[in-house]
């Protein structure tokens, strides 16, 4: 909901909040944040917060000294886990040049613009995820150890899945943030679970992803344990993905989702690095379930790309992303490449096609592509793109 300045005034002083977190995110999407009192809140929303520039990574190259966060009144949430009176409060902002105009490598910003330009051409994009993560435990100095808090496996219930109450407690308290998980389970590996979303617009499954890791974060480290979103914690073992599910439509009411993803496949080499920003990102490939080579299936197989039917509305889902990647970003490049095959028509290759191109084997070479690609010079910021092939 998009709430007034007037009406979030009066929500702090009912709730009695006495911080407001004003949270952004740098080029790579780690969630930071400043705290205000509740006096600054007019400030925040008019001329915005200050920030120093030069800390934040991918944002050196600016330029400036400065820049400014605007807290965007829609994304308005209690933080739960905190004191009931002296309440926190939780708003996430744009970032914005000193001149007041939009930060260009403001990643909220490029998933924007990549939903304007779609709207332009009368499509709509909704998205969903389903982000895998491992539970450790600590050692006695507090310290993330290897060692798996259970060793289940995959849908398996307690007392084999210790996870099952930790999962309860993340879905209760992101529900009471304003989301709406879809469903959870353990996953494959020992320790590892999956909690996954339903569709939503971009910016909003964005929003949502960025909320899901901070507060799946806070809860394990609540229970003493830690979470752990990375590609492969565990050698041998299943590693993490993000699995991006995709809907597109044209204004007419038409699925368009069958052109979206060709046009996916044929820009996937071009974004993985955005997708799989670490070098672990790469041995995942080809590992498990987990796909390596560029192809397409109608049955939910170990492909890279999935495109089913249900009830009559086609799905794609992107199954080579990783939870370390920055969602603004992923999404708006997922988006641009997918109205690419709309505009042009473009049609699947053949299902399940064993030739099918291998995706980059190491990040040294998605580095070398993303940097020679106009796709993806056209849609990201220099500063952006330096920032990641860096």
């Amino acid at each position: 909901m998009n709430y007034s300045l007037e009406e979030i005034l009066q929500y702090v002083e009912e709730e009695d909040a006495k911080f407001i977190r004003l949270a952004f995110r740098d080029v790579f999407g780690v969630q930071k944040n400043v705290s205000v009192m509740p006096d600054e809140l007019t400030k925040a929303f008019e001329d915005g917060i200050a920030i120093n520039a030069s800390a934040i990574a991918g944002f050196t190259s600016s330029g400036y000294a400065n820049l400014h966060l605007k807290p965007d009144a829609s994304t308005l949430s209690v933080l739960p886990w905190r004191p009931d009176r002296g309440r926190v409060l939780r708003m996430i902002c744009d970032v914005h040049a000193p001149d007041g105009e939009p930060f260009e490598c403001d990643t909220r910003a490029i998933l924007k613009k990549a939903v304007d330009e779609a709207g332009k051409d009368g499509i709509s994009f909704m998205i969903g995820s389903e982000s895998e993560f491992y539970l450790f435990k600590k050692d006695g100095d507090g310290n993330p150890t290897r060692m798996p808090y259970d060793e289940a496996g995959y849908l398996d219930i307690a007392p084999l899945d210790r996870g099952e109450n930790i999962r309860r407690e993340i879905v209760l308290t992101i529900e009471e943030m304003g989301l709406k998980p879809e469903r959870s389970h353990h996953e494959r590996g020992p320790g590892q679970n999956e909690i996954d979303f339903h569709y939503g617009e971009p910016l909003v499954a964005a929003d949502n992803a960025i909320t899901y890791k901070m507060v799946v974060d806070t809860i394990a480290d609540r229970n003493g344990l830690v979470a752990d979103f990375s590609p492969m914690p565990l050698k041998d073992r299943p590693g993490n993905g993000c699995h991006v599910n995709i809907y597109a439509r044209d204004e007419a009411g038409n699925d368009v989702c069958r052109h979206a993803a060709a046009g996916i496949i044929r820009r996937i080499r071009d974004i993985t690095l955005f997708l799989n920003p670490s070098e672990d990102s790469y041995s995942r490939f080809g590992t498990c379930t987990a796909p390596n080579r560029i192809s397409w299936s109608s049955d939910m197989d170990s492909e890279l790309i999935s495109v089913t039917t249900y009830r009559g509305m086609v799905r794609t889902e992107l199954r080579s992303p990783d939870a370390l990647s920055n969602p603004y970003l992923a999404y708006a490049l997922i988006i641009h490449a997918g109205l690419e095959g709309i505009r042009q028509q473009m049609e699947l290759p053949d299902e399940k096609d064993p030739r099918g191109e291998l995706l980059p084997q190491s990040r040294a070479e998605a580095c070398l592509i993303a940097s020679e690609s106009d796709f993806v010079k056209r849609i990201l910021p220099a500063g952006v793109l330096e920032a990641y092939v860096r």
